[in-house]
């Protein structure tokens, strides 16, 4: 039975996700703990980072004093605006492409741009991620396993092939979110270890297949961890040093570039929000999944994050996903998704109902329905 933190309503089936005797989620618990945090002292720490990076050995790249991870979204583009206009770097922007890529995310990506950054944006051959997101859509029930591999192998790739070594990550989603944090430390700077485990599942050496080579899997790959120590690239958690919020985040974005745009639609399908994971069409399908998987949506995730900020109360949260965490069927960008992964309709269904987690759904006739919900 899926028990829901009394807190926030993240439920227990989120994966690596933890409650207390209470039954609070330790994401709530790490938003508690903020509270006692001296922001003003993690500033400081981070100012003396900065120095740390403009004062570099001469060895390492003078163009460019970091990369940022950049989707083209609130988060990293917020990071990006920070990290030029108040504290003088000059961040190179990596971008790994979205699945299926959208105009709402281009436009954004422009709209930063002509602030100017220089940006590096990678689409790998698409035969093969094509076949990653099919056989991950038919084996875990996620198209963007692939993705998840390459968004974060391309920053650290970068890193050092153009000698580059501080990269600037959003935030820490395992504290942030719920989930399992390997040490104190991993707050801070990336923990590759992590990132494998949580993120990706396994190695991407691993997805060799008669028609995939280990050569396709370049862009996937982690550089080793001798590259990575000989050239000292060190990464970093945005989230860290400063109070993380994804509302705040895209208020800040909106303010200095007002074309940024959000959904067409007056918000995402799934969801109450209209700022959040624009820049991909399918999206929409791999936030479904999780409700199939776990029984919980894109609502509820979106409710949950703003209740630890203390941006609404519990009640709306619940209403909310009430209302929209099982909203998909046939809407925004469906067909595009079954094209992509070049599946049928029928095809689908046969998968959703293949990655169903029996001990959360009950079937009523030809429906679905949660054991229980929140």
């Amino acid at each position: 039975m899926i028990l829901f933190c009394t807190k926030c309503i993240t439920p227990n089936s989120r994966p690596r996700i933890v409650f207390n005797a209470q039954n609070i989620c330790n994401a709530c618990t790490n938003s508690e703990n903020k509270k006692k945090i001296d922001w003003s002292n993690r500033k400081e720490e981070f100012i003396k980072l900065v120095s740390d990076i403009k004062n570099r050995d001469a060895y390492f790249n003078k163009d460019y004093d970091c990369i940022v991870p950049w989707s083209g979204g609130k988060d990293s583009t917020s990071i990006a605006l920070k990290l030029k206009f108040e504290f003088g770097l000059n961040p190179l922007l990596v971008t790994f492409s979205p699945v299926i890529l959208n105009e709402c995310g281009i436009h954004n990506r422009e709209e930063l741009l002509k602030k100017g950054f220089d940006s590096i944006f990678i689409r790998p051959n698409q035969k093969v991620a094509k076949e990653l997101a099919k056989r991950f859509f038919i084996e875990r029930g996620c198209p963007k396993i692939a993705f998840g591999a390459g968004v974060n192998a391309a920053p650290l790739q970068m890193a050092v092939k153009m000698k580059i070594p501080y990269v600037m990550f959003a935030e820490h989603g395992e504290a942030e979110y719920g989930g399992l944090i390997l040490s104190e430390e991993s707050h801070r700077t990336r923990n590759i270890r992590e990132v494998i485990e949580h993120q990706i599942g396994d190695y991407p050496e691993n997805w060799v297949s008669e028609s995939i080579s280990i050569q396709d899997l370049a862009p996937y790959i982690y550089p080793n961890s001798e590259e990575i120590k000989k050239n000292n690239v060190k990464a970093f958690y945005f989230s860290y040093f400063f109070r993380w919020s994804i509302l705040e985040n895209f208020k800040y974005v909106k303010k200095i570039l007002p074309n940024f745009m959000t959904s067409p639609n007056g918000r995402t399908v799934g969801t109450f929000t209209n700022f959040d994971s624009l820049d991909d069409k399918i999206d929409n399908l791999e936030y479904y999944m999780m409700y199939i998987k776990f029984g919980f949506g894109r609502a509820s995730r979106d409710a949950s994050r703003q209740i630890q900020n203390g941006q609404m109360d519990r009640e709306t949260a619940i209403s909310l996903a009430r209302k929209y965490d099982d909203e998909y069927s046939h809407k925004d960008h469906f067909k595009e998704a079954l094209e992509y992964l070049d599946i049928s309709e029928f095809d689908f269904e046969e998968i959703v109902n293949k990655h169903r987690n029996s001990e959360i759904w009950k079937q009523h006739g030809n429906s679905w329905k949660l054991i229980n919900s929140i």
